[in-house]
């Protein structure tokens, strides 16, 4: 297990306002302009702000402490200790941490990205092309993989937590629930991951978290990706383990070997369905792409694929080829004209 994560792991057993002392002189938020607001993640609200020091715009992120009484949330801290610790061009950058006039208010200056994928997918006039896909996917599995090599679960992917800059450029962000992990596997609770993008262990009661459950989520973006829709738009955890039986076949010891003792097994009547319906499902995808896809829906988070697996798919290989980043196409700042959160209609596929 990394020091960054022992480190981590010191740093929120503080859970008080003076560590960030540590993290440097805070500076106040009337340094900055708000100019609208353009999101909400899993415990703040996000404004697109601007600098007055720099004349910089960035993304000003108000942390929560709606329930705190005895210091900032252990999600923010977690969230802040996390991304303070990781530099990758895929992976949101935290710049520094600023206080408001009082010491409960906490805000973090974050880099700006003109746009996020949920927003995009909505109001994109024409779908994305496989080649422009492909170039989104890769970021993405580029971010993750250095996310897990370093022991950390995001545990929150979804469209809405992709951004993109106006250079195309993908970056992972809203890590509120995101954690390390070491080895021994540590028990988790198993309500995180938005219900659409959930991977079956979790559905059925898995304590034991790991890199799966991410690669699971990729599995259901590069699919709603391809395919300009949600893949598995479950209304209830009943239904979301409804709709994988119906796309995937009913699981069974042989292909998940433990899957009958997991805790909330007893709890699902599993139609019977044998048949794997992906091919159905993307009947124009190459036989590479659907292997890719069939690799990320594996049952048994042990046989499922890894980042690391996933950027050396000849899918990535193949023509169409991804797209450079930099010819991605330019899109209207939806971020920057609304004044409610990007993802206001995914409030209603959100968190159940």
């Amino acid at each position: 297990r990394p020091n960054n994560c022992k480190g981590i792991d010191q740093l929120l057993k503080k859970h008080a306002f003076p560590l960030f002392c540590q993290f440097g002189n805070c500076r106040s938020v009337k340094e900055f302009e708000k100019l609208n607001r353009i999101g909400e993640g899993t415990y703040g609200i996000v404004y697109r702000a601007r600098d007055t020091r720099s004349d910089d715009i960035v993304a000003l992120k108000k942390v929560r402490m709606d329930k705190e009484k005895d210091g900032i949330p252990i999600s923010s801290l977690r969230e802040i200790t996390l991304l303070l610790k990781l530099r990758h061009p895929n992976i949101v950058e935290l710049k520094e941490v600023v206080v408001g006039s009082h010491l409960e208010s906490l805000f973090l200056v974050m880099s700006y990205c003109e746009q996020d994928l949920a927003s995009l997918l909505e109001n994109m006039p024409t779908p994305f092309s496989e080649a422009q896909v492909k170039c989104i996917a890769l970021q993405l599995l580029r971010g993750l993989d250095y996310l897990h090599l370093n022991f950390i679960l995001h545990r929150d992917l979804k469209v809405s937590n992709l951004l993109m800059t106006d250079k195309g450029c993908v970056k992972i962000a809203d890590f509120g629930l995101a954690r390390c992990y070491g080895i021994p596997l540590q028990p988790m609770t198993p309500r995180v991951v938005t219900l659409w993008y959930r991977a079956p262990e979790l559905l059925l009661g898995t304590k034991t978290q790991t890199t799966a459950l991410d690669m699971w989520a990729v599995g259901c973006i590069l699919a709603e990706l391809l395919a300009h829709k949600p893949l598995l738009p479950g209304g209830s955890e009943i239904q979301q383990v409804d709709l994988i039986v119906q796309l995937l076949g009913t699981p069974n010891e042989n292909i998940w070997p433990g899957f009958t003792r997991l805790p909330l097994v007893g709890q699902y009547s599993l139609r019977k369905q044998p048949y794997n319906n992906l091919k159905n499902k993307f009947t124009w995808l190459s036989d590479a792409g659907l292997r890719l896809l069939n690799l990320l829906f594996m049952y048994n988070p042990l046989r499922r694929a890894t980042a690391k697996d996933c950027l050396e798919s000849s899918y990535f290989k193949e023509k169409p080829l991804p797209c450079e980043a930099d010819l991605m196409p330019t899109f209207p700042h939806h971020r920057n004209k609304r004044a409610a959160p990007a993802v206001e209609s995914q409030s209603k596929r959100n968190k159940v």
